[in-house]
């Protein structure tokens, strides 16, 4: 009994509202510490004197001097690695997000951002991209549009297959993914076998690796209102995630259909990822892992999860990308593979270390 009691206190407390906020203020704490602290990290040498110094005059034209707002300095930290780090910020929010609703949306706690066939969709826009020149109308990111063109393309088909013969649920939903996740693959690796071009598998493995050495200020004025958007999106729809987590009979029960629900989530959640693979090409098992851990400490409720996900995302992937380019000394080390490496023992990890049912605490 006693152990029962103490561990329903834990739980209470884990899960309660002061706790929730305690924790929410301090996430973002960190995530503003470690945007500062990870601006000042490179593999060039620049006081963080300087650092700030460019930064105070870039956002509120104070000071300077030194001719600091001109030169490689200034562009080193102004158009490299502050870029860098915004973008590390709003793809690890975004994948977070994603895969926090996809393991709603199908009711699997393995699903995460790319699990209905999205990230297949994307590797075959990029495929056709780069060994076909498909797209290249678009100028010099023509890649990313294309890869984003493949990753919302798939993501429609999902929601039409899965509504023939029927409407959709979680399962026709989880089967129709894995099925044209499977033929994009296919044709992928067709087009890589007959294309014959060394240079191009090589751009392709890189791409699909993932890395966030391209951030433009062009791309994150558009990727970083989105994922907020989809945040704030998200969070108003809290309760019909909710329900989802009991299955579609409970919920008719409570007066609401989530088909309609189900369809709509999935586009928004395509257009956050087409998006992010736009911007740093394919990164993997964030959306997987952050969710995990979020729902072990606070439970299921998605009032809650989603927006701790998305702080921890964020300081997860700023962290990531600054350890992806000092771990290699004068090279980078694509933060694709970091994750994975971190990401999967983390997992095992997880779901050794004590019993979980589907986010939650047993």
């Amino acid at each position: 009994m006693k152990c029962s009691l103490k561990r329903d206190e834990k739980t209470d407390l884990y899960n309660g509202t002061p706790f929730y906020i305690g924790v929410s203020i301090i996430l973002s704490g960190i995530l503003i510490i470690s945007v500062l602290i990870a601006i000042t990290m490179g593999s060039v040498d620049i006081s963080i004197k300087d650092v700030y110094k460019i930064i105070v005059y870039k956002l509120f034209h104070i000071g300077v001097g030194e001719n600091l707002w001109k030169g490689p300095i200034h562009d080193v930290v102004w158009f490299i690695r502050l870029p860098r780090i915004i973008l590390a910020v709003a793809v690890g929010m975004g994948l977070s997000i994603s895969g926090v609703i996809m393991q709603a949306i199908v009711k699997n706690p393995l699903a995460d951002p790319y699990i209905l066939g999205i990230s297949s969709g994307a590797s075959l826009g990029a495929t056709l991209a780069i060994m076909l020149g498909v797209g290249t109308f678009f100028g010099s990111n023509y890649v990313g549009v294309c890869a984003f063109a493949g990753a919302f393309g798939i993501s429609i088909l999902v929601l039409t297959l899965a509504n023939v013969n029927g409407r959709a649920n979680s399962t026709k939903l989880l089967l129709a993914g894995m099925a044209l996740s499977a033929v994009c693959s296919a044709f992928s690796s067709f087009i890589v076998y007959f294309a014959h071009d060394r240079d191009g598998m090589q751009s392709i493995t890189y791409w699909l690796m993932g890395s966030l050495a391209g951030a433009k200020w062009e791309s994150i004025r558009i990727i970083f209102p989105a994922v907020i958007i989809s945040t704030v999106f998200f969070i108003t729809q809290s309760r019909t995630l909710n329900l989802m987590l009991l299955g579609d009979e409970v919920s008719i029960t409570l007066g609401t259909d989530l088909n309609k629900y189900r369809q709509i989530y999935l586009i928004v959640t395509s257009i956050i990822i087409g998006f992010i693979v736009y911007a740093s090409g394919m990164i993997g098992f964030v959306g997987l892992i952050i969710p995990h851990i979020v729902r072990m400490l606070f439970g299921t409720d998605h009032r809650k999860t989603i927006i701790l996900s998305a702080l921890l995302g964020g300081i997860f992937l700023i962290w990531a990308d600054v350890l992806s380019r000092l771990i290699v000394s004068g090279n980078e080390l694509p933060i694709g593979i970091l994750i994975s490496m971190i990401g999967a023992p983390s997992f095992i990890y997880l779901m050794m270390s004590k019993t979980y049912g589907f986010g939650g605490n047993g």
